[in-house]
């Protein structure tokens, strides 16, 4: 194992715990991490480890997803959302929850040239892509659901980007005072796409039921509306429609006349 190797596999291992027992994981060889109680995991040799529960049955996004996913992403769609969660972060140890390709931790990182980045999904295609990325991410493919192999207080900033939260969990891994950025779409999101029933729905009040039941455990900071005018050709199209949970439960295809779509998130700033 070259110097390079031995430093990164060092520094996937501070991120993480145990799922077995909790204790903290080592290197222990060439691509494996280990705990004191001699349970030990894999490293795959692009950079990430999976520590999924026994029994995880959930599914992450496939490969079509993902490509569907990087089109609209580096389209510039998303950027205003991204340049947002990038200024919003804190720290030098940031973790995405449901990281996908890694695209808004990357931009975290460009905003913060000293930090280290986990992104953690439950898809290894997703962690493998964001850990080839940038030798300043490492990957964890892990189930947010459950409780986080990631140690207690290892992050300063946690990234929640359209994706699964566990408030508990992410106050547990984050340092006191750190910061929980959440993005939430509005009823409005793409609600072009929407009215043709090509995508799911969204509740008309999903940022202010997180920020209630986020209370107990995290202060909001700051609520930022951000939205864009998208002009739609039927690549971007079709991959808006591609890249998420509507991929699997879409009820139609989009009509090629929907020419336009609004993009329109809330971005949430909490501190633990």
């Amino acid at each position: 194992m070259s110097p390079s190797d031995a430093d990164r596999l060092s520094g996937l291992a501070e991120w993480l715990r145990c799922p077995v027992c909790g204790e903290p994981l080592e290197p222990a060889g060439r691509l494996r991490l280990a705990c004191a109680r001699a349970h030990s995991f894999d490293v795959n040799k692009r950079g990430y480890v999976t520590l999924l529960a026994a029994g995880t049955k959930f599914q992450g996004d496939s490969a079509a997803m993902l490509d569907a996913r990087d089109a609209v992403l580096e389209s510039g769609a998303y950027a205003p959302i991204a340049a947002a969660v990038a200024r919003a972060a804190t720290g030098t140890r940031i973790l995405d929850a449901g990281a996908g390709t890694g695209y808004y931790l990357r931009a975290a990182l460009a905003e913060h040239p000293d930090a280290h980045g986990l992104a953690m999904d439950l898809s290894p295609a997703a962690v493998g892509r964001a850990a080839r990325s940038s030798d300043r991410i490492h990957g964890l493919v892990a189930d947010t659901w459950q409780p986080l192999p990631v140690r207690t207080a290892a992050a300063d900033s946690v990234i929640d980007v359209f994706a699964p939260r566990n408030l508990p969990e992410f106050h547990r891994v984050l340092r006191p005072g750190g910061t929980l950025v959440v993005v939430v779409p509005r009823a409005d999101h793409l609600a072009e796409l929407r009215a043709t029933g090509a995508m799911l729905d969204v509740p008309a009040d999903k940022a202010d039921e997180l920020i209630t039941t986020a209370e107990p455990l995290f202060a909001l900071q700051t609520r930022e509306h951000i939205t864009k005018a998208l002009a739609l050709d039927p690549e971007l199209l079709a991959a808006l429609v591609g890249m998420g949970p509507s991929a699997h439960h879409a009820r139609s295809t989009p009509p090629d006349d929907v020419l336009t779509a609004t993009v329109s998130v809330d971005v949430l700033r909490f501190t633990r």
